[in-house]
């Protein structure tokens, strides 16, 4: 009974649409995902395998949270430009102000639609805003390197035990297996993690050499991530 009804979720959960934003699986996971989903005993929830971000510094959930999203190694020359891009946007005010390193078009048309607006909703400038709303417009975003994460439904304790081991193996150490009502899940973590901010009002808050630093530092952790995705699907 308890194998049926496990088998009848996997074959639930596997057969309905990505729901993730990417509305798939990381290129570099699928072999591992596609090889848990065979065995019996086990089934992939969900899965990432290690990304790069530039997310605006919230407190909650929202959308357009994500800035940029990398999958892949980054390259410095690619990661600046983008960082000078979401500074010069991040610079401009709802009142309207346009600063002077705002050259490009788009973000000129952007400035030019928020003036019109304010014609039209002179009660919605920034200084007429409550203190809550002006601090869910802070300016601060940050630089985040995320390692692997994996969650996997297992049938029982047993399995996620079996499961749990083998990724410590292959490397994951900050794993671990969660229980609720009868359901067990792996989660398996990857430890290779940085985080910090850099950009604040319009400014990148490194120089060119700490993001180099940061570049290779971030590109060696996702190669560290990616083959411990590798040594997991060869043990298992």
């Amino acid at each position: 009974m308890v194998n049926d009804k496990f088998l009848k979720r996997k074959k639930d959960i596997l057969s309905k649409i990505d729901k993730s934003s990417k509305q798939c699986w990381d290129k570099k996971i699928v072999p591992l995902c596609k090889k848990i989903n065979s065995l019996k005993n086990y089934y992939t929830t969900s899965s990432c395998s290690g990304r790069i971000v530039i997310i605006k510094d919230k407190n909650k959930k929202q959308e357009n949270l994500f800035l940029k999203v990398y999958h892949d190694l980054i390259k410095f020359g690619k990661l600046k430009n983008e960082l000078e891009k979401i500074a010069r946007a991040s610079h401009l005010r709802i009142d309207g102000s346009e600063p002077d390193i705002c050259q490009d078009s788009s973000l000129k048309e952007f400035v030019n639609a928020i003036k019109v607006f304010q014609r039209r909703n002179p009660t919605k400038l920034i200084s007429k805003l409550s203190i809550s709303e002006q601090s869910e417009r802070s300016s601060l975003i940050k630089f985040k390197q995320e390692p692997c994460i994996l969650h996997v439904a297992c049938i029982g304790f047993d399995a996620a035990l079996g499961l749990l081991k083998k990724a410590q193996l292959a490397g994951f150490k900050r794993s671990g297996i969660i229980s609720n009502k009868g359901k067990f899940v792996c989660e398996l973590l990857s430890t290779e993690k940085l985080e910090f901010p850099i950009v604040d009002d319009g400014k990148i808050l490194v120089d060119d050499n700490f993001l180099k630093i940061i570049v290779k530092k971030s590109n060696e952790n996702l190669e560290k991530s990616w083959l411990k995705i590798q040594k997991l699907n060869d043990l298992l």
